[in-house]
């Protein structure tokens, strides 16, 4: 299906659970078998369960299994691209890579780190109307959030979910980050690509410096964008309101690690922003886009998705009615 995707791709891990169900239902077999056995005679264990049937609890397990698997996809809402306008732009390649580590959730900017990213961003779209944008998230690993689009409606909608839930495994891999950026350009091009990085570029990642150097021989101009402050920040823990705090018990404090950033933005002739006033930076970055020649191009817009969510819930209720009618004894027949 030409354009599939899930729209809460992350909401599939769930379906992870669906072997472990299915391996405690054969253990609880197991522990039946044995109970039985215990409990007395068996031809008299027999005669008491005889109205209970084996057949139809499996059925029911089943049933519920498969409206646990349904549940699962709906909540992912597959997609699929609706009707497409053909657009002809003039403009340059952007791609987002976006910190939501959990150092970005500091209040040294506020609210915090990274809602003042994602007011930059949202300003930053505004003002891309030729450019196509695409977004990769980052934390200790780097994904690609959404490939380069000219879709402006999809990426709000990327930008405005980001968050430290998106990316389980914490820390900061710049480098990894500028290296997923890169494969969504096209490689035999070596003009109209950019990378805006933005961070607090907190943990040293010796591997950005050198993936740096790689994308400026490949004409990838990297525009950096700090966020907090050298002198640091606690992390409050939006689940329970309280500092994060180390092994130690001692409160984390988060710093804004310019150097690395200002290194990384000199290295491909981009420009090293502190994120302090999401117009005025907005502004000087498109500047900065604007001297990177422009391509001609034709592009495919989305103007919409369609999903599908609702067939897949529907499905599962109607697996968990049919699961609830079917009784687990069957009717004894006396003479």
């Amino acid at each position: 299906m030409q354009g599939f995707r899930f729209q809460h791709i992350e909401l599939l891990t769930v379906l992870a659970l669906i072997p472990l169900l299915g391996v405690l239902f054969f253990f609880l077999l197991q522990w039946k078998k044995k109970v039985r056995s215990r409990i007395g005679e068996p031809a008299l264990v027999q005669s008491l369960l005889r109205s209970f049937s084996p057949k139809r609890f499996a059925w029911k397990f089943g049933l519920a299994l498969g409206a646990f698997a349904l549940l699962g996809l709906g909540l992912a809402n597959p997609q699929r691209p609706g009707a497409t306008d053909r657009v002809n732009r003039k403009g340059v390649d952007v791609m987002v890579a976006l910190d939501v580590s959990n150092s970005m959730l500091a209040q040294d900017s506020k609210p915090n780190r990274l809602e003042k990213a994602k007011q930059l961003l949202l300003r930053m779209l505004d003002k891309m109307e030729n450019d196509r944008i695409g977004i990769v998230l980052f934390a200790g690993r780097a994904y690609m959030q959404m490939p380069l689009t000219s879709d402006q409606a999809a990426a709000r909608m990327y930008i405005q979910n980001a968050s430290p839930d998106v990316v389980p495994v914490q820390g900061t891999v710049i480098g990894e980050a500028l290296k997923v950026a890169s494969t969504a350009f096209n490689s035999k091009e070596r003009k109209y690509k950019a990378i805006v990085l933005i961070s607090d570029g907190e943990d040293h990642d010796p591997e950005a410096a050198t993936m740096a150097q790689t994308l400026a021989q490949n004409g990838i101009m990297v525009n950096t964008v700090g966020l907090g402050s050298p002198e640091g920040a606690t992390i409050i823990d939006p689940s329970t309101g309280e500092t994060k705090k180390d092994a130690a018990g001692n409160a984390v404090v988060t710093k804004l690690n310019e150097a690395e950033l200002q290194q990384l933005a000199a290295a491909t002739h981009g420009i090293y922003l502190r994120l302090e006033d999401p117009n005025d930076a907005a502004n000087k970055i498109q500047a900065q886009l604007a001297t990177i020649e422009q391509a001609s191009s034709s592009d495919k817009s989305f103007t919409e998705y369609k999903s599908y969510f609702q067939w897949l819930l529907g499905g599962a209720l109607a697996l968990l009615l049919l699961e609830f009618f079917i009784p687990e004894r069957k009717k004894i027949v006396t003479a």
